[in-house]
């Protein structure tokens, strides 16, 4: 398809909204144009309730100048057809100064700069629906009630600078996710993906439905410090807070967990006994990302000045070492450091662990058996100590067997004291976070053992 087809949502074509708004600019500028093409299906009540394809495009100007010898940057965002020529002036007159100015990336067209952005449709989640019909006809014979919901979609992203740099890639994101009840029990599964082949019902469905067998006997058990399995899911979630709070300007300021006492920051030192691999990778094996930094706005560690950044694997721990945090290239400079940028992805592994959360829950004598945690928000950034909720299923373990269900707990607990505490992992699966996977969904982790998690009160939640 060549630059001035339209694209699939009838609006002219990204690369060509690309150069028009690069023309448009009277000097150094950055665009960007993120096109997504999503469907979806939502089901409850044990039957299909909707179904939808949304298209949206967001365009992106950053505006570069430098006047009396201070340079100025100024971003500004529209949806829909754009005129490029109003929204490039409008990043100019935004312009204040900033102290994250970098060289804009150069470099050349990619050969794919012109193609067309991708598109999904509904016929992606037709496996999916064949196995949730065979499921609700299940469930209404065992009681139960599902609900849930599956989405794909896939946001291209194009990219490019009066450097002559032009960037593009395609990213697809599926998630699939299942909550069955019961006589006032819940239990949840999730999945994610970037394509629905191969991906069945059946094995959420047999997850939810062993959660709730569990659940038909009730164990009160009291607040205190107990010894847990979490899963992948919950792991993952936590993982993100920390991935989040590794900022290197923040750490230097002496706000955050990675600050060293007395200054500087905490790299190089040993944070876990075990020897935790925590990395973030464009190229990591079916957790495929976008490998070029594409930024909207800039924070105390991201720079629009750095779009079109190539991301490589970053070890963030290495043998439970911290070993890299975030930069901006500005701040990389001034801290005598690399510049680093999260890919869109995380993983985390001990290396020779192997096994699964049902082989942790055999090994251990007693403790409580994690679902999933929920509306998660960080406390305190010194300690990243964070609370939250327990939900769908907090399961009662005895002898390596689990015996019933528990009350919920609202939890206090910081990642980096998770991981330090963690006397045994399994092997790293990808998994999907309860509340993290809506803006992280490629995620890989292990199931943890941590002996004396917090679970502060009880919680009425169910």
């Amino acid at each position: 398809m060549s630059a001035s087809a339209p694209s699939p949502s009838g609006l002219p074509h990204p690369a060509e909204v690309v150069e028009a708004a690069l023309a448009a600019a009277g000097g150094p500028c950055i665009v960007l144009v993120e096109e997504s093409h999503g469907v979806d299906v939502r089901y409850a009540n044990n039957t299909a309730t909707t179904d939808g394809v949304r298209l949206d495009r967001r365009v992106t100007a950053v505006r570069v100048d430098e006047r009396d010898g201070v340079v100025r940057s100024g971003v500004a965002r529209q949806s829909g057809d754009v005129d490029v020529a109003a929204l490039v002036a409008e990043a100019e007159r935004t312009a204040t100064a900033t102290d994250a100015a970098a060289p804009l990336i150069g470099g050349t067209a990619a050969p794919d700069f012109d193609a067309d952005p991708q598109t999904t449709d509904l016929a992606v989640l037709d496996a999916v629906l064949d196995g949730l019909s065979g499921a609700f006809r299940r469930a209404e014979r065992a009681g139960t009630v599902l609900s849930g919901f599956a989405e794909h979609r896939v946001v291209t992203t194009y990219l490019g600078s009066t450097t002559g740099l032009r960037r593009r890639y395609s990213q697809p994101t599926g998630s699939l996710q299942l909550v069955g009840r019961r006589d006032g029990r819940s239990a949840w599964a999730g999945v994610g993906t970037a394509s629905f082949a191969g991906q069945g019902v059946e094995p959420l469905e047999e997850e939810v439905a062993r959660g709730l067998d569990w659940a038909a006997t009730r164990v009160d058990v009291p607040a205190g410090r107990h010894e847990v399995v979490l899963p992948p899911s919950a792991v993952g979630d936590l993982m993100l807070f920390l991935l989040d709070a590794a900022g290197g300007r923040e750490a230097e300021e002496g706000r955050t967990i990675f600050s060293r006492p007395g200054g500087g920051t905490r790299v190089g030192d040993t944070l876990t006994p075990l020897p935790f691999d925590l990395w973030s990778d464009p190229q990591a094996p079916g957790l495929e990302c976008t490998p070029f930094l594409a930024a909207g706005a800039s924070t105390a560690d991201v720079s629009v000045f750095d779009n079109g950044m190539a991301l490589e694997r970053t070890d963030w721990l290495r043998a439970g070492r911290l070993e890299r945090l975030q930069y901006h290239r500005a701040g990389a400079a001034r801290a005598g450091t690399l510049p680093t940028a999260p890919a869109d992805n995380l993983l985390l592994s001990l290396p020779s662990a192997g096994g699964s959360t049902a082989d942790l829950v055999a090994r251990t004598e007693r403790g409580l058996l994690v679902t999933c945690l929920w509306y998660i928000r960080e406390v305190d950034p010194r300690t990243l100590l964070l609370t939250g909720l327990t939900r769908d299923g907090v399961y009662v373990v005895e002898d390596g067997r689990v015996v019933g269900a528990a009350n919920n707990f609202r939890f206090n607990e910081s990642p980096v004291d998770v991981l330090a505490r963690a006397t045994e992992a399994s092997a790293t699966v990808r998994t999907l976070g309860r509340e993290g996977g809506s803006w992280l969904n490629r995620m890989a982790m292990p199931a943890l053992r941590v002996p004396d998690f917090n679970m502060s009160t009880v919680s009425q939640a169910v």
